[in-house]
Formats: structure tokens, sequence, C-alpha cells
């Protein structure tokens, strides 16, 4: 741990470096592809010794996988491979040398590097053998028209900005932001009109940056006070268990998983810091004029902590994982896709059972809420304060429903989770059940509205989420040209 961060704060100052000292308009694209890929395999070296190979071996049998196959099944192959070969060092780290106990874990990065591996193949795939009609407005902005070199494919897997934590970003984005283009902006009117004036702007990230590191330290101060105090296992401590009521029970469960997201809250945010010090995230101007550099941002706290629903708390948690797992997985099965994406996402995050429990757990609260959604939330929108009372009641719900579905998630072990959910009777569970049995899901609306109810919980805001993305210009899109790149950017800013 105190490697990661050392790691993660020289990283930092790297980054300043990096923006000052080699910025695009006085370097070229390959000093920047080279420095940048050097000092992610000196970081991932010095933080995880020799297992950093891994993330060269993975990454190199991909890119000649994507060589040899060709674009039309390359993407089946890389995202075998890569899920692959992340499943069997996950099994050789947990089952051999370290079950249940936190190391310097090689997995982690390579879960980043898996997505950024299987992103690019069907992103390639989308942009070189698909047909443009059959692409979803946001596949056509992120597809690549051409094969990236093997620098370019190293440095988005390895770059030191996010080689230890991320976060995943889009291959035309980070080549955009390399080349220097991140920043070229598209002006329109007031009456929405096009406008062929464009400026070349470099907007300091200073503030962002300051702003991320102090929310960073007041992450850690609250994990190294209080997430030590409310440890999760006590939930299923005998002693607690037969002498607490359940109002104190269901209390304990909430404030322990509350304050085991403090971690979480300061390696994303850290790592969006890094990558904005570096002049990488860079979304354009809000209509006050203001600078967004949240174009890789990970996770918005406030609506986390205050979320309504489950849709609205897995909406702005770990958003670019929701993002990957929409675009490579949700948009692509064939049949019962949430199911699909809820498995994808126990086995990308690992091999612990407690992981299986929780995303299988998901399911059921997933369609549940979306459920109760659908059915009775029009009846509490039309007064202010019946909506108050609405909002109050299913924050207290939501909270109480992601908490009891990840515990799992951190006890890992099967025994330890079946004791939590036995000493609760499985009550949410059998809950969610029911609700799907007396409110079914609305399957018979017509147009975008009946699509939008069968997606899963993230989608429709995540769709916004991946046109919004789309703030800058292809880098690789040979096959458009400019005037088709601007129309499809713009409309992406205005939706």
């Amino acid at each position: 741990q105190v490697n990661f961060v050392v790691c993660q704060l020289f990283a930092l100052l790297a980054a300043v470096w990096f923006r000052t000292y080699l910025h695009s308009s006085k370097t070229s694209p390959f000093i920047r592809h080279v420095v940048a890929t050097l000092l992610g395999l000196y970081l991932a070296l010095f933080c995880f010794g020799w297992y950093a190979l891994h993330f060269v071996i993975q990454s190199g049998i991909s890119y000649y996988i994507m060589i040899i196959i060709g674009v039309e099944n390359m993407h089946k192959y890389c995202f075998v491979f890569a899920l692959g070969y992340l499943t069997v060092c996950q099994i050789t780290r947990v089952y051999i040398f370290d079950y249940g106990q936190y190391s310097a874990d090689f997995s982690g990065p390579m879960m980043i590097i898996t997505q950024k591996i299987t992103s690019l193949a069907f992103e390639i795939h989308d942009g070189m053998f698909r047909k443009n009609e059959d692409l979803t407005p946001s596949q056509r902005c992120l597809a690549v028209r051409r094969m990236p070199s093997l620098l370019e494919y190293l440095s988005y897997n390895c770059n030191f900005m996010g080689i230890l934590a991320g976060p995943l970003c889009s291959y035309k984005d980070y080549i955009t932001f390399i080349e220097g283009r991140s920043y070229q902006l598209q002006q329109s009117e007031a009456n929405g009109k096009e406008d062929t004036k464009y400026e070349q702007t470099d907007p300091s990230p200073n503030i962002a940056v300051a702003q991320k590191l102090l929310i960073c330290g007041l992450s850690l101060l609250f994990h190294m006070t209080i997430t030590k105090t409310l440890p999760v296992e006590y939930n299923i401590d005998d002693n607690f268990r037969a002498t607490a009521s359940w109002p104190v029970r269901f209390f304990y469960l909430y404030v322990s998983l509350m304050a085991a997201r403090p971690k979480y809250y300061f390696a994303w945010t850290l790592a969006d810091a890094i990558n904005n010090a570096a002049g990488f995230g860079f979304r354009g101007y809000d209509k006050n004029g203001g600078t967004r550099w949240d174009l890789i941002s990970n996770l918005r706290i406030q609506q986390i902590e205050f979320s309504t629903s489950f849709k609205m708390f897995l909406d702005n948690w770990n958003i670019q994982t929701a993002l990957w797992l929409k675009r490579v997985c949700y948009e692509r099965a064939t049949f019962s896709p949430t199911i699909q994406t809820f498995i994808l996402s126990a086995i990308w995050h690992g091999v612990y059972p407690g992981y299986y429990l929780t995303f299988l757990t998901g399911v059921l609260m997933t369609l549940a809420a979306r459920a109760i959604r659908n059915n009775i939330r029009h009846y509490f929108v039309e007064s202010p304060a019946v909506k108050l009372c609405y909002d109050i009641v299913t924050w207290m719900a939501t909270q109480a429903a992601i908490s009891y579905t990840v515990v799992p998630f951190v006890l890992l072990s099967v025994k330890p989770s079946f004791t939590f959910y036995s000493s609760c009777y499985f009550c949410l569970h059998i809950a969610s059940i029911l609700v799907l049995l007396v409110f079914p899901l609305k399957r018979t609306q017509k147009g975008s509205k009946k699509h939008e109810s069968v997606q899963p919980v993230w989608s429709r805001k995540l769709e916004e989420e991946s046109l919004l993305q789309k703030n800058n210009y292809s880098t690789t899109n040979n096959s458009f040209s400019q005037k088709q790149e601007i129309t499809c950017r713009y409309q992406a800013l205005k939706q």
C-alpha cells in the first residue's frame, strides 16, 4: 500500500513535468508515447517487481492476436485471451499465494489493462469491419479506423498516468491527448447552429487537480481514523447478532459499508488528478464557461452518498467500468444482457466467491428496483412535499439495499457471506423476488422508451456519458471527413 501511494505521488509530479516540459506544442507524439510508456513500466516494476512483466506479456500477445487474426474476429480472440489471462493470474494469486490477504496485487493494474485491450479490440472491429449504419451513436464516435502501432498500443495500455489505478479511457481520447488536439473545442452559436470557428486553447488543470487532491486527503484521513473502528466483519459477530436489535444492526451495516468506501474515493480521485495534471481529462466548458475536467472521472461522491435508487448509485460508482461493461457486453449481448453483464463484472473483478454472491444478488436488486421504479414512482412525483418524502424513503431503501448487496464483496468467502445473509433471513432476496412477482417489468412501451425499460440500471445515463466523452476530435478516423467528425462531436455535446 505504501508502494502504491508513493508511486502515485511520483506519477503526480511526473504528470506536471510531462505537461510542462513535454507539452505537445514542444515535443513530438513519438517522444510523448515513449516517455509515458517507459515511466509507466518503471512505476509498475518498482511497485510490483517482476510481476510487472505480466502487463507487457498480456499487451504483447493481445497485439499479436490483433495483427494475425484480422479485424473480423480479433475482438473475440482478444476478449477471451485478455480475460482468461487475467483470470489465471487471479486464481494463482488468490488460491496459491495469498487468499484473503491484501498484498501488492499486480492483478489490479491487469484489470485496467484488460479493459483497455478488449475495448480497443471492439473499437477497431467497429471501425474497420462493421458498417457505419450498424453502429450505435456511441460506437460510431468511438470507432477506430486504423490499426495502432505497437508503440501507441503499449503507451495506451501502460502509460504512467493510468497503469496503477486507471481509469479506463477510450483509445481515441488518449491518442488525441498525446497528439495535442484535446483542447480543440467546437464553438456553437446561441441558436444551436454550427459555427466553423475553432479555438486552440490550453486551460489550466491546476484548480481541478487541487480540488481532487483535497478530496483525496479527506478520504485518506477518514479511512485511517474511522474505517478501522467500523469493520464490516463486525456485522457477523456472534455477540452483536445475538444482542443488537434489527434497527441497530441495519444502521451499523450502513455506516460500516459507508466507511469502507473512502479508500476507493482516494484511489480513484488520485488517479483522476494524475491524468488531469498531465493535461488529460479535459471535457470542455460548461454553460457558464467553466472548464470541465471529468472526461475520465470514475465517481461522483455526492450522488453516491445521496442516491435515491439502485440505478443512481451505479450511475455514479466506478463509472468507466460500467461504461466498459455496457460497450463490450450489454450492447452486444444476444440474450439476457443484464445477467450476462453482471456475470462478466464478477469474472473481471476476480475469483473470490463473495464477488459472485454480490453480483448475483445485484441482478435481483437491479430487476426489483427497476420494477418498483417503473410501476409506482409516478404516483409520488406530482407534489413537492410527497416527492420529498418519497426521496427520503427511497434513499434509506437504496442505502440498505446497496450495503446488503456488497457485504460478500468485502467478506470474500462463502461461509461468512452466508452467515450474514442467514442472520438477516435473506430478507432482501425474498423481498426482491416478491417484488418481481407482484410488479413485472414493463416491456410494452414503444420506441426509445421501450428500449430504456429493458436497459440495465446504468444504461440511459451512461449512454449520455459515453456520448459526452466525445468532446474531442478523432485522431484515427481516416475514413471520415473532418466535417463528419465535427458533426458527430457536435451532436454529442448537444446531448
